[in-house]
């Protein structure tokens, strides 16, 4: 992407004010040849308003070529070099909580998934359960996690989506994403890109392990709770 110091050359002090609207995650292909995407199959007055009386076109958030995540992406549109500037998704989860993060804290968002009595995952999003029960399901959680060589935080998010922090000495976070990406296959093992992070590998490693006992013996708390996040859990997304 060009040089971030040219668009900051081209800005101008106004007092009109600008409506940034991001629809995230609605790219997406016909369902058979011929066929309509859903976004062309969906009825969009209000989408098609602003289109006919605005300004549209096209933008690489990151570079042509490069397949964009959401964090880098939003930051692009705010103006940020997303290559210079890469914090991952788990600090960006952690800020959107307001979690006090320390320095060499090492933070993950995390994924609730189902998989089956195999170890494959069935659901890469638990079938996006609510909200309470992800809150519920994280309350279980850490009353039973413990590893040894850091502390854990967990916070939940918004239906299958959490965040986990690790905190102690020596944590740095070259870690793999855990999620295959695609159902049927079991979640990837974490490993560590370099040296230094082979520890916060173990303790993330640990840490899924754990959570895997724990929700396996989770019970039904009357609210329909077990019910709800049926069969084992799984976290990805590390």
């Amino acid at each position: 992407m060009p040089d971030m110091d040219f668009y900051k050359a081209l800005k101008r002090k106004a007092d009109t004010k600008m409506l940034l609207l991001v629809a995230d995650g609605l790219g997406g292909l016909a369902r058979e040849p011929g066929g309509l995407t859903e976004l062309e199959t969906a009825k969009t007055p209000n989408l098609d308003k602003l289109a006919q009386e605005g300004t549209c076109g096209l933008l690489d958030p990151i570079s042509p070529g490069i397949t964009p995540g959401s964090g880098p992406s939003h930051l692009a549109l705010f103006g940020y070099d997303p290559i210079k500037s890469n914090v991952g998704r788990g600090l960006l989860s952690a800020l959107g909580v307001a979690f006090p993060l320390e320095h060499g804290d090492v933070a993950a968002r995390i994924n609730f998934c189902t998989i089956d009595n195999e170890g494959r995952v069935t659901d890469r999003r638990a079938g996006r359960i609510a909200t309470d029960v992800n809150k519920r399901l994280i309350d279980k959680l850490r009353k039973n996690l413990k590893v040894e060589g850091a502390e854990i935080f967990l916070e939940p998010e918004k239906e299958h989506r959490a965040v986990v922090v690790f905190r102690g000495k020596d944590l740095h976070d070259r870690l793999n994403d855990t999620d295959p990406q695609v159902t049927g296959v079991k979640p990837y093992d974490v490993q560590a890109a370099d040296a230094q992070s082979e520890k916060a590998a173990k303790i993330a490693r640990d840490f899924l392990k754990q959570v895997l006992r724990t929700a396996r013996g989770i019970p039904d708390d009357g609210r329909g709770l077990w019910h709800q996040v049926r069969r084992h859990r799984h976290l990805s997304d590390v």
